[in-house]
């Protein structure tokens, strides 16, 4: 028995603009995951770990608590079908206007608008941008990326609207893609199943960069609309980006205050007794990762090594051509 936790994260599982990959790579990836896991570690509910942690008792040896962020369609066709073929269960954290469709992803809309790209140059905020090659479209998507992660989200939404207007044509001129996210069925299809749902904000700001009656609707408002569009208690957090510096004390006590019982971040690391319950560290994967090869770091240098395993993931996904 043990006292620690390990929380893997996970976005999608097939390709998207923001996440490229090979059509069929992110399925067969994922599904090797689970049999590294399943081989590895064993899977408890997020919400039991929460509790079994909080009262001082002992979770199984190697415990793994799985959870998934956005709100991504593939989740009822690829993610949920793969766990239950191995009778592993999930958390799943949504977005409640995303669910609405009142906002969109602007990560993924940032990433369409440079896969749509006619321009070879962008002029933007005192830096010009070479988009002449793929290369170095996906460095300015990246840099730009990065910026706009410091700006509160009605300044980064307006540039992104902005930005994929001057280098892309009209979507109203392109051809209907699939929706890369779940509607408000979609998410009752989820519930249905059994897995865990929780909260993801109203419309995934990046928090300590909002005012406090910002994070604290964001926070709220989510869990309630969940609440009654779900038919289920929503009681777990997980932070927009959820590195240091995007969530804050006050966040936490804003979080604790709307009734949540724990949140968890993008914060390597395993989750023991004496962790904060609003700050529980998560190890984000992408399908790619190599989780046997993950375990193995953790097992032998602790999990200040597992993000290198994954970016290392993450930087294969990248377009080279």
């Amino acid at each position: 028995m043990s006292r620690r936790l390990l929380v893997l994260g996970w976005h999608n599982i097939d390709p998207t603009p923001f996440y490229p990959a090979a059509p069929d790579a992110g399925r067969r990836g994922f599904d090797r995951q689970l049999a590294a896991i399943d081989r590895l570690a064993t899977v408890v509910p997020l919400s039991e770990a929460v509790d079994t942690l909080a009262a001082g008792g002992s979770l199984p040896r190697r415990a793994v608590a799985l959870t998934f962020d956005d709100g991504y369609a593939d989740w009822l066709d690829a993610a949920v079908p793969a766990l239950d073929r191995r009778g592993m269960h999930g958390t799943f954290f949504l977005v409640s206007d995303i669910l609405s469709g009142r906002v969109g992803a602007w990560w993924e809309e940032l990433a369409d608008a440079f896969d749509r790209c006619t321009a070879t140059s962008l002029d933007w905020a005192g830096r010009t941008h070479d988009l002449s090659t793929p290369v170095a479209r996906r460095a300015a998507q990246d840099a730009l990326k990065d910026e706009l992660k410091l700006v509160d989200g009605a300044t980064r939404n307006e540039a992104v609207t902005r930005i994929a207007e001057r280098i892309a044509p009209p979507l109203s001129s392109q051809p209907p893609r699939d929706p890369l996210f779940l509607d408000w069925d979609g998410a009752r299809a989820l519930a249905a199943t059994g897995h865990g749902v929780g909260s993801h904000t109203v419309t995934h700001p990046i928090l300590a960069r909002e005012d406090a009656a910002t994070q604290r609707h964001e926070l709220a408002a989510s869990r309630e609309a969940l609440e009654e569009g779900l038919g289920q208690t929503v009681d777990l957090l997980a932070y927009p980006n959820g590195n240091a510096g995007d969530y804050d004390q006050q966040t936490m006590e804003l979080a604790r205050a709307a009734g949540y019982r724990a949140a968890v971040t993008t914060r390597p690391g395993l989750v023991g007794p004496q962790e904060p319950p609003f700050a529980m560290h998560r190890v984000v994967l992408t399908p790619l990762t190599d989780v046997g090869e993950l375990f193995g770091k953790v097992a032998r240098k602790g999990t200040g090594m597992a993000r290198k395993v994954a970016n290392r993931a993450v930087r294969t996904l990248t377009p080279t051509g």
